[in-house]
């Protein structure tokens, strides 16, 4: 997973969406969409499809706003943590629940 510049729009059914992620699993989807739903969108979730039975279900994950780029609101700080603080790339990625602001780490 990485943040990307481009926005990635389309459509889920007759719905016209910005895709946050695809091909993304049912936990991360949890995330996204809670996340997401927190900071006031309208989160619509689409299934994949599977070429066997056995290959996990996979998601993807897309909001009705159609100016919603997630690279520009992470690194804007305008995305918000369920108890207030401002969302991180590494939150947003859930490597961590840290949400101090710092990018870099410098260690003596």
């Amino acid at each position: 997973m990485e943040l990307e510049g481009k926005h990635s729009f389309g459509s889920i059914g007759e719905t016209r969406v910005t895709f946050v992620e695809k091909n993304t699993t049912e936990n991360r989807k949890d995330f996204l969409k809670k996340l997401l739903e927190h900071n006031g969108f309208e989160v619509i979730i689409e299934e994949e499809k599977r070429k066997t039975d056995e290959d996990p279900q996979l998601y993807t994950v897309a909001v009705t706003d159609m100016v919603f780029n997630p690279t520009i609101w992470i690194f804007q700080r305008k995305l918000k943590t369920f108890d207030g603080h401002k969302v991180t790339q590494d939150y947003w990625f859930q490597r961590t629940e840290e949400t101090n602001p710092r990018y870099w780490k410098n260690s003596k």
